[in-house]
């Protein structure tokens, strides 16, 4: 047994007073808590179900706007983009040190480690504005989902033109009942099996829909493409609308690839030795390249077969109507993806709430005392039943209140992908690793990190035109598909 003496930090407050010594062994590991048993694999999976989403199934539009230079070479380069910086921020998971450092178990506490707290209110800004947003989208795409079975089902029974209109009201409240229900599942390390599960789920909804993409694109028809995507005076009415167009589409991708506010709670998952931060490079490594084969093809494919009429949803937009048991199949697969993709965005909201909360009323019942159930697998509490419960019914309302998909996607996309992806890994890693100012390096990466704030400002700016431009025609909690 590996036994080593060491100073507790428990639940991530600071050393002292809450410190005491303990032995780390089988059982526990240097901070007291329980034995850490994540694999690459199971940090793959997180990484894989975080990062394969909803984005998914917009590439083809994307990737039509963009058209066949821009499309593909801006996936390659946002994943270049992802992978690096997700590199950098897998080494601030300890502080000071690889194997024996702190552990930060949040973003928030990696970026006041190595930044102070005076960064800590922007970032926690981004991050659980970026979560809270993204949990909004997940329910929007899951419910569109559901409903593309009632109509695929509806199509194949009535015909291609049939009016098979439905209200995705519905399917969002069934969809955030579920969530009430896993979200008391208490930590991450506790949904491996439900990342697995959705990490499945993922491959097997992005695999049908490249093969449905291909399948099309053999037999043909197929609609036309262009070099430089949509075209101004055929496909878009000027050329404004084809700059908004384009930069929705740079939003939508870097959507499909942010996982980066997640990233050091999937790592606080993972078993050492080795050291964390080695087995994340490989986690992130397998779960990028991965997914940009999966983006690749979704997004190529997708536009070879519906040309510059690709709809916004791959598999909901109905450019495939059959065979509709398969296309069903893999609506069903991305409502059961979603359904773990949520939870895995989530837990930090959860987490952060509730570290609060105990924090501020140490002595109350309600907030701290546990509840063993399921033969002690689990514990049950009363704060978190009250507080993850209101969140997802609080997050439900403003899913059914803006259920616009391409254009929600762009700005969480824009938020999310310059300060949580880019800029904090940046200046953390310059500050870990006593970058010079003005250095070539130094240069180069605040190079980088100011073209990705410039991309991000662009887009968010052409997602709320988007939004604003859908909010003229919509009449609240009557969304239609």
């Amino acid at each position: 047994m590996a036994r080593a003496d060491v100073d507790a930090e428990f639940g991530g407050l600071p050393a002292a007073p809450y410190s005491r010594r303990i032995i780390a062994d089988d059982f526990f590991d240097d901070d007291g808590k329980a034995k850490r048993t994540g694999t690459v694999w199971t940090a793959s999976a997180h990484v894989i179900t975080a990062v394969i989403g909803s984005g998914v199934l917009s590439l083809p539009w994307s990737t039509a706007q963009l058209g066949w230079i821009a499309g593909p070479g801006t996936l390659i380069v946002f994943a270049v983009i992802t992978y690096y910086t997700s590199v950098l921020l897998t080494d601030c998971y300890r502080s000071d040190d690889a194997v024996t450092g702190k552990r930060n178990y949040t973003y928030t506490e990696a970026v006041e480690s190595y930044l102070g707290r005076r960064q800590v209110w922007f970032c926690g800004l981004c991050q659980y504005v970026n979560l809270v947003g993204t949990a909004i989208g997940y329910t929007i795409t899951a419910s569109i989902s559901a409903a593309a079975l009632y109509k695929a089902n509806c199509f194949h029974k009535n015909g291609h033109s049939a009016d098979c209109t439905v209200y995705t009201t519905m399917y969002m409240v069934v969809f955030g009942i579920s969530q009430i229900f896993f979200s008391q599942l208490p930590n991450l390390s506790q949904m491996a099996w439900l990342s697995i599960l959705a990490a499945v789920m993922s491959f097997s909804y992005s695999t049908i829909g490249v093969g449905l993409a291909l399948a099309q694109t053999i037999s043909g028809p197929t609609r036309k493409t262009t070099i430089g995507g949509t075209q101004i005076g055929v496909d878009v009415s000027s050329p404004a609308q084809k700059i908004w167009l384009t930069l929705q589409a740079l939003g939508n991708i870097a959507f499909a690839y942010s996982y980066s506010m997640v990233l050091i709670e999937i790592q606080d998952t993972v078993k050492a030795p080795p050291a964390e931060n080695k087995t994340m490079r490989k986690a992130n490594l397998m779960g990028v390249s991965t997914t940009t084969a999966f983006y690749m093809l979704c997004g190529c494919l997708g536009y070879s077969a519906f040309g510059n009429a690709a709809p916004g949803n791959m598999l909901t937009g109905f450019g495939f109507y059959e065979p509709f048991w398969l296309i069903d199949f893999a609506n069903v697969c991305i409502v059961v993806h979603l359904v773990g993709a949520y939870q895995v965005y989530c837990q930090p909201i959860y987490a952060a709430v509730e570290k609060w909360a105990a924090a501020r009323w140490p002595s109350s019942d309600f907030v701290v005392r546990q509840y063993p159930v399921a033969g002690g697998k689990f514990n049950f509490n009363m704060f978190r039943l009250v507080w993850r419960t209101a969140f997802v019914i609080v997050s439900t309302v403003l899913a059914i209140s803006l259920p616009f998909f391409n254009d929600i996607l762009g700005l969480l996309g824009a938020l999310g992908f310059w300060p949580l992806t880019v800029y904090f890994p940046v200046e953390m890693y310059i500050s870990q690793s006593k970058v010079k100012k003005y250095s070539k390096k130094w240069v180069a990466l605040q190079s980088l990190s100011f073209v990705c704030f410039v991309v991000t400002v662009a887009v968010a700016v052409a997602s709320v035109e988007g939004i604003t431009l859908s909010l003229k025609n919509y009449v609240p909690f009557k969304t239609k598909m």
